[in-house]
C-alpha cells in the first residue's frame, strides 16, 4: 500500500462511541474535557451522542446507534477522511453481539491512521497532546494511487 501525507487542521473532527456500562465514564470524560471538545467537530453514535449532549451541552452530530450500524457509519466517515479522531470507551467484559462492527471499526481506524483512546487515561493524554489544538501530517492510504496501480495490474 502507498501512503501519502495529509494535514490534519487545527480543529479536529472527533467520534464519540461508548458502550452501554461506559457511557457514565465517557460523560465524565467529555464534562472534563468540555472546553477542549468544544473547539471540534463532534460525532457520536445514537444514545452516546444523546447522553453527552444531554449533559454537556455539546453540539453533537450523532449517526445511529452502534449496533444498528453507527460504528459502521463511523468507519466509513473515516474512509472519507471526515473522522480524524476516534474516542471509543468499549468494555472488554461485556459480550457484544455487535462484535464484528466494533473489530471492523478498530481495524479502519488502524488502517487510516487516526489517533484512537479505548479508555478515559489514553483520552486524557490524547487531549494533553499539543497536537490535539494543532496542524499536523499524517501518513493515510493513497487510494487514488492504490487505484491506478490496480488498473495497470489487468
Amino acid at each position: 500500500m502507498q501512503y501519502k501525507k495529509i494535514t490534519l487542521p487545527a480543529n479536529k473532527s472527533i467520534a464519540l462511541v461508548a458502550h452501554d456500562n461506559k457511557k457514565p465514564d465517557i460523560i465524565r470524560w467529555c464534562e472534563k474535557h468540555q472546553s477542549d471538545l468544544a473547539h471540534h467537530k463532534l460525532y457520536a453514535t445514537g444514545t452516546t451522542g444523546t447522553v453527552i449532549n444531554a449533559a454537556t451541552g455539546l453540539e453533537i452530530e450523532r449517526l445511529i446507534s452502534g449496533p444498528l450500524g453507527g460504528d459502521q457509519q463511523v468507519g466509513s466517515l473515516i474512509t472519507e477522511g471526515k473522522v480524524d479522531f476516534l474516542i471509543f470507551f468499549w468494555d472488554p467484559f461485556e459480550p457484544m453481539p455487535h462484535d464484528p462492527d466494533v473489530k471492523a471499526l478498530l481495524r479502519i481506524a488502524a488502517v487510516w491512521n487516526i489517533p484512537v483512546a479505548c479508555n478515559p487515561i489514553s483520552a486524557d493524554f490524547m487531549v494533553a497532546s499539543p497536537l490535539f489544538n494543532s496542524e499536523f501530517e499524517r501518513n493515510v492510504p493513497d487510494y487514488e494511487g492504490y487505484m491506478k496501480a490496480r488498473a495497470t495490474i489487468k
